[in-house]
């Protein structure tokens, strides 16, 4: 019998989880590198401001644009599904809650996670490539600190309010339908949204803002870092950033919902 294919796999296998807990590895070791650059940051707030510009204000159109989408929509499908039941008033209670919660920050993070996300591959694989990054070595610079620590703290900084920002306009978006498409009073509309929210609706939804932005730039910055290969290789270490950022901010919104919401 012909054992060679076995053997093969065995040791492709093998090579694929050598590979992947060697990039784990790097990747905790890059992220303890960039948390321990923090108490740099007088030194380079210049490039915080340029980043939380970027992550910031250059961002809130997308996030507008998202949440208001997601929002009207919302309100236009969870109407016409109370409405069979006669408890079309509940419209505000279950929009908020699925604003606040869950929609506002998830989609914040993930449009972010695509368009800062992708920015941060980019431009830092651009770096590696043409050896940018090590030309800061030589020159006595810590790269980490210089490219990473900024972006870190601009997206801990700017995620809170783009994350009420998401909240509002959904929020309002979802009040407007209310009263123009399901023809429901305005002031029975925000009645059951503003008395009947709790303090972990809140929680639950602002506790993602800081983790989203975690995972977003340490994610894409890694891959930035090791990109490989010219321009092609630039292209796939965005995308890989683009995707594992995207899911595991997919993957921690369940999580923070779930630790939160069992222990409030």
């Amino acid at each position: 019998m012909n054992l060679a294919p076995a053997t093969a796999f065995r040791k492709d296998i093998n090579l694929r989880l050598k590979d992947f807990f060697l990039t784990m590895q790097e990747f905790f070791m890059f992220s303890v590198r960039a948390f321990l650059t923090i108490p740099k940051i007088k030194r380079y707030w210049r490039d915080f401001l340029d980043q939380a510009t970027i992550c910031g204000t250059d961002s809130i159109p997308i996030v507008l644009v998202s949440a208001i989408s997601i929002g009207s929509l919302l309100a236009i499908e969870v109407g016409n599904l109370l409405e069979d039941f006669g408890a079309k008033t509940m419209l505000g209670r279950s929009t908020s809650i699925s604003v606040i919660r869950e929609l506002g920050p998830l989609l914040m993070g993930l449009m972010l996670s695509a368009r800062f996300g992708a920015r941060n591959g980019a431009e830092l694989g651009a770096m590696q490539i043409s050896e940018q990054i090590d030309a800061l070595r030589a020159f006595g610079t810590d790269p980490v600190a210089k490219l990473v620590m900024p972006r870190l703290i601009a997206a801990l900084v700017m995620f809170l309010p783009l994350t009420a920002l998401s909240d509002f306009a959904g929020l309002h978006s979802a009040a407007y339908m209310a009263e123009h498409y399901h023809r429901l009073d305005p002031g029975m509309f925000w009645n059951a949204v503003y008395p009947r929210l709790a303090p972990k609706d809140f929680v639950v939804g602002f506790v993602k803002a800081p983790v989203f932005a975690i995972i977003i730039t340490l994610v894409s910055s890694f891959n930035g870092f090791s990109a490989r290969g010219g321009t092609a290789g630039v292209g796939r270490s965005t995308i890989k950033g683009i995707v594992v950022s995207s899911g595991l901010v997919l993957v921690a919104n369940f999580y923070v919902s779930k630790i939160v919401l069992e222990n409030m």
